[in-house]
């Protein structure tokens, strides 16, 4: 196919030639008409989208994966939500039923909600990014799981010790049941304070005694705490019986045993005295749960036969394997 060719009229020839154009004024018209073109096509797209609202193809692709991507972030917001509502009541039940059984203190709101630190790779992202906030979730969620997966390692531990709860809780009186050996002259509560007649609250029992009458360990345990003082409770004992419990044998004469010593209930641990901040030779006993004072009243039987108590003192005389010296041991109960 030949050529299409241009005329132009010559004014002075007036004769038709063939009109020549150069090589780079057709590069010029060329370059004019591709720049036109794409202005051309900028002003359409423009109008189709700002103007008439027409979404470009790739936008509505990328628009399309952004909704796929929403869809399963908000699915999975409502699986963490799910998973921390069962969480918070495991949570609940841990803290008042199972922590609660064994004497372990409960865990705080605070700690079971701190969360996780936010990994590097979301640190950067806006907070009110949705995937922030969908990783902010999850660090809390996850958190709750660790805190309750510890929480039930804890209690494991001590239901496997469920057996001997029984012993461990202080169950008896701490002297022999005898109302010939003592007197109760104060019980838990308020009271006129002895010494200086002001309203006090009274943390425990008083047993009025002769002093070097036998005190006996109230539940199995290990001595947490013997102390001498001139004032206050005087010679005193303190033992940590687990499962939250715990006693104080205060204002006594001798003390017959140790600080880590592990003890049985009915064995002997000191004498009846009148150390300390007293108005006579009597025993002081406390009763401590989740270390809160408790009546002791609630917890011991003080009308127990007393051949029951004495093959108890007995048994834990013989098969005790504390080596410090008890000079009553060889001293029957009467």
């Amino acid at each position: 196919m030949s050529e299409r060719k241009k005329y132009r009229l010559n004014p002075e020839t007036l004769v038709y030639e063939i009109e020549k154009v150069s090589a780079s004024s057709r590069v010029f018209r060329a370059a004019a008409f591709i720049a036109a073109s794409v202005l051309l096509s900028f002003i359409f797209l423009w109008l189709l989208n700002s103007v008439l609202g027409v979404e470009l193809p790739k936008t509505m692709v990328l628009r399309k994966i952004n909704e796929r991507w929403q869809s399963r972030a908000q699915l999975m917001d409502r699986r963490l939500l799910s998973y921390e509502s069962e969480l918070d009541g495991l949570g609940a039940r841990d803290n008042i039923i199972y922590r609660n059984i064994f004497g372990l203190n409960e865990i705080t709101p605070s700690v079971r909600n701190s969360g996780m630190p936010l990994d590097e790779a979301f640190a950067s992202i806006p907070e009110w990014s949705a995937l922030r906030r969908t990783a902010t979730d999850l660090g809390r969620v996850e958190m709750k799981a660790y805190v309750q997966s510890k929480s039930f390692d804890d209690v494991f531990k001590l239901s496997s010790r469920a057996g001997d709860m029984a012993s461990c809780i202080p169950a008896v009186i701490p002297i022999a049941p005898d109302p010939r050996v003592y007197k109760l002259t104060s019980r838990f509560g308020y009271r006129s304070d002895p010494i200086n007649g002001s309203s006090r609250f009274h943390s425990g029992l008083d047993f009025a005694c002769k002093p070097g009458n036998p005190v006996y360990a109230t539940g199995d345990g290990i001595v947490e705490l013997v102390q001498f003082d001139l004032f206050g409770y005087g010679n005193q004992i303190v033992i940590d019986h687990g499962f939250g419990y715990k006693t104080r044998y205060a204002h006594l004469k001798t003390v017959f045993v140790a600080e880590g010593m592990k003890l049985k209930r009915g064995e002997c641990i000191g004498e009846t005295g009148n150390s300390g901040r007293t108005t006579g030779p009597h025993l002081h006993y406390e009763v401590y749960y989740r270390n809160v004072a408790v009546n002791p009243m609630d917890y011991l039987d003080i009308d127990e036969p007393m051949d029951e108590y004495r093959s108890m003192t007995e048994k834990a005389a013989s098969e005790s394997k504390n080596l410090i010296v008890r000079p009553h041991q060889r001293v029957k109960i009467q």
